[in-house]
């Protein structure tokens, strides 16, 4: 399930506190399914979680981010973040004026060991000025992007079409055929594809495999069995669901996590 019974939070918008170099560091604890309401900031955000699983929303695209990656918001871009499992969000946020780096699209970065250690160093309240801009110069240099671009799965507009969505949010391993969705609702299989494609630019298949794939990464992202998520998300065997999520996505589910390993079983 996508975003299954989720709580939404009032984003406050608070100034972001003047510092010394370009980086301020701010956190807020999520529940699971908890997300804040659609905002922006005046500054670039990174966004980025020590445990637990983020997920972050901008329009139809959606980011899933365990601890090995964080995601780079450009500053005015309206986004909506939460958690499909516990997590503290732990938000950088840079000044534009004086951040060297000029990314303009919602860009994924890898996150190691030592740029996670240094972003717990620049939380600290005590750090002399000279030391703080050491720490940030390195935290810059340390941003790489990352092959991991996000899972559209636009949402339709006619409430028939909507509706067959909505079923399909809440219960990803539906097996019905169009035919039978297209039953349901009460209009015929051409309506229903022509519906399909003129409302979110995708088949019913494809649309439906899109929604599949995004709703199994943050299971995989919590360390759960290939096998079954797979099973959870509407696919019969392991292979077919790793089939269709590189014939997607382009790359493995262990590589678009950034992880070591999925595991398989």
């Amino acid at each position: 399930m996508i975003e299954a019974a989720e709580s939404m939070i009032e984003a406050v918008e608070t100034a972001v506190p003047t510092a010394v170099g370009v980086i301020v560091v701010g956190h807020f604890p999520l529940s699971s399914g908890q997300w804040i309401s659609p905002h922006s900031h005046t500054h670039h955000q990174l966004a980025w979680t020590r445990s637990g699983v983020l997920s972050v929303a901008v329009d139809d695209a959606y980011w899933i981010l365990p601890p090995t990656r964080a995601l780079w918001l450009p500053a005015g871009v309206v986004h909506r973040t939460g958690a499909t499992r516990d997590a503290l969000l732990c938000s950088l946020y840079l000044n534009p004026v004086r951040c060297a780096l000029d990314w303009t699209e919602p860009t994924a970065v890898g996150v190691d060991g030592l740029l996670a250690h240094l972003i717990a160093y620049l939380a600290r309240e005590d750090l002399a000025d000279d030391a703080r801009l050491r720490a940030e110069a390195v935290v810059l240099d340390l941003l790489h992007p990352v092959p991991a671009l996000p899972i559209d799965v636009p949402l339709p507009v006619d409430e028939r079409v909507r509706a067959v969505a909505d079923t399909l949010l809440a219960d990803p391993s539906d097996s019905r055929s169009l035919d039978g969705h297209a039953r349901a609702i009460g209009v015929s299989r051409r309506t229903l594809t022509r519906l399909f494609v003129r409302d979110t630019g995708l088949s019913f298949d494809r649309w439906r495999t899109h929604m599949r794939l995004r709703a199994a990464l943050p299971l995989l992202a919590e360390g759960r069995p290939v096998s079954q998520v797979a099973h959870t998300v509407g696919y019969a065997t392991s292979s077919a669901f790793l089939a269709a999520f590189r014939r997607t996505v382009g790359t493995s589910p262990g590589r678009y996590l950034n992880r070591e390993a999925v595991r398989d079983v």
